[in-house]
């Protein structure tokens, strides 16, 4: 994959997650402080203000991304984000292009990265419950298409923030609410499946 094919990517990615703030924004309200919906409408249009400028490498490109969201105010969504898009970043190959194995070790890397600063799993009520089988659904791609493999990382992603709905909050405000959250997707890992199907789009 080209790099202009995956700004373009990134650019869909952007546009998913904020065409998608009021919905966040709803949902963040019921048992948080609200803000999910501006919060990621602002890490959108700061990773997607960066694709314009000139990048000789994937690598520089993601860089560049992961400080812009850096220097938002946002409370722990930017902080998160910020750590994925690093960890992504310290994966990519210092190239223009890379291929189906080397978009395996960028995503698994950018996990790996956030799992370190999140401490957070799969039924915990976060964004990793469509991060971590997104990420999963990458790394178990057998194909050679970067269209099937973002489709399924896509799929998983959408599947995992559903199932967030049957799970118990174990972080942030909404903890506080305990089985009352039960009903409720986490509005982390709606933004996140955002963000794939935004991806999958070529």
């Amino acid at each position: 994959m080209l790099q202009h094919d995956f700004e373009i990517r990134l650019r869909n990615a952007c546009d998913s997650v904020a065409a998608a703030e009021e919905t966040l924004t709803e949902v963040d309200a019921r048992f948080g402080d609200g803000d999910h919906g501006l919060t990621m409408a602002k890490i959108a249009g700061a990773i997607r203000d960066v694709l314009p400028e000139k990048h000789d490498t994937i690598q520089a490109l993601l860089d560049d991304a992961a400080t812009a969201v850096m220097m938002l105010n946002g409370g722990s969504a930017v902080s998160l984000w910020n750590a994925w898009l690093d960890g992504m970043q310290e994966g990519a190959p210092a190239s223009g292009e890379m291929d189906i194995p080397q978009i395996k070790g960028m995503f698994a890397h950018a996990l790996e990265a956030l799992s370190d600063i999140s401490g957070a799993h799969v039924g915990d009520k976060t964004m990793m419950d469509a991060l971590i089988p997104a990420t999963e659904a990458i790394t178990a791609y057998t194909g050679q298409s970067e269209d099937g493999l973002f489709a399924a990382a896509a799929e998983a992603a959408e599947k995992g923030a559903e199932a967030s709905k049957q799970f118990v909050s174990k972080f942030g405000r909404a903890k506080s609410y305990g089985a009352k959250t039960i009903g409720t997707p986490d509005a982390g890992a709606l933004s996140m499946a955002c963000f794939f199907k935004g991806l999958a789009r070529s």
